[in-house]
């Protein structure tokens, strides 16, 4: 039976653990939030719970695989670094989180040199995939350990979910192109909702919303959210159009530059973002509704 440890128990990593749980993997799962490693071993007792990252290893078989899922930056860097001091040659290390790619490439170097095989996952489908079934794009240098772990993610993808994308980068590089779409994506449905917002007839975008996802060209999850979230607020009164930016639409249009490959709709879904941290706009609701129905971002709430 696989084992693996869980490094970040927040919306995805705890989902992930469920998931894995559900599929027969047994996990040893370790946060700083002791509450989160208490909920983790409520859900079975083929979850083991550490109180610290050392007690963690020491659960876990040989060659051991660690995930890491907390926030992308400092967060997982800093972790990465701490676990390449206490790693051995053969264990296998993966970065879950939206991390940036040349992160990645730089730690690979002192990985590599310690012999620890090192993969980028690029994880999306939200809160929902990671429960039941993720969508997963893994690089790594190393194939012979991509077959060690494959199974773990055969498990946890849904069905054709996942990708082995050749060298450690790849991964996050290709998560990275993917949310850049997701911007553009977005930031079309929510101009739509904004034209009707504005025009003179008076529509249910719920039912919009439920129709256009109902055997139309544009169909999709994000409509399907958008119905949900309609439904919740018929006008998303209550939430403030404020959306940040997580980062990879950025990456996205710096490597478009980069590269000399136009990226208009991108560029613009950014700077839409970034307008919508100065005034309060239909499009904004619907983009910040959106991202709260498929992966918790947190709502800005008018008073």
């Amino acid at each position: 039976m696989m084992k693996f440890a869980m490094i970040g128990l927040g919306k995805m990593g705890l989902n992930l653990v469920k998931n894995a749980i559900d599929h027969e993997i047994e996990v040893v799962a370790y946060d700083v939030n002791q509450a989160a490693v208490n909920e983790a071993k409520r859900y079975s007792e083929r979850v083991a719970g550490a109180a610290s990252i050392d007690e963690m290893l020491d659960q876990l078989p040989t060659p051991k695989i660690v995930w890491v899922m907390v926030p992308a930056g400092a967060a997982t860097n800093a972790t990465i670094q701490l676990l390449a001091q206490k790693l051995h040659p053969g264990d296998i290390l993966l970065d879950g989180g939206n991390s940036n790619y040349k992160d990645n490439l730089e730690q690979n170097r002192d990985l590599t040199e310690k012999g620890i095989k090192f993969f980028d996952v690029g994880t999306s489908g939200g809160m929902a995939g990671a429960r039941f079934g993720g969508n997963f794009m893994i690089g790594g240098d190393d194939q012979d350990a991509w077959q060690q772990i494959e199974p773990l993610f055969e498990a946890l993808a849904e069905p054709q979910g996942y990708l082995y994308t050749g060298r450690l980068g790849s991964g996050h590089y290709l998560k990275m192109i993917h949310n850049g779409i997701e911007y553009g994506m977005m930031q079309a449905i929510a101009e739509g909702f904004e034209i009707l917002e504005a025009s003179d007839f008076e529509y249910d975008y719920e039912a919009v919303a439920k129709l256009w996802n109902h055997g139309s060209v544009i169909r999709s999850w994000l409509m399907e959210l958008a119905q949900e979230q309609f439904a919740k607020d018929p006008k998303l009164d209550s939430i403030k159009g404020q959306v940040q930016a997580s980062g990879e639409g950025k990456w996205t249009v710096e490597e478009s530059l980069n590269l000399a490959v136009p990226a208009p709709v991108i560029a613009l879904s950014l700077m839409m973002r970034n307008r919508s941290l100065q005034e309060d706009t239909m499009t904004g609701k619907v983009v910040a509704a959106l991202r709260n129905g498929f992966g918790g971002h947190s709502l800005t709430q008018n008073k």
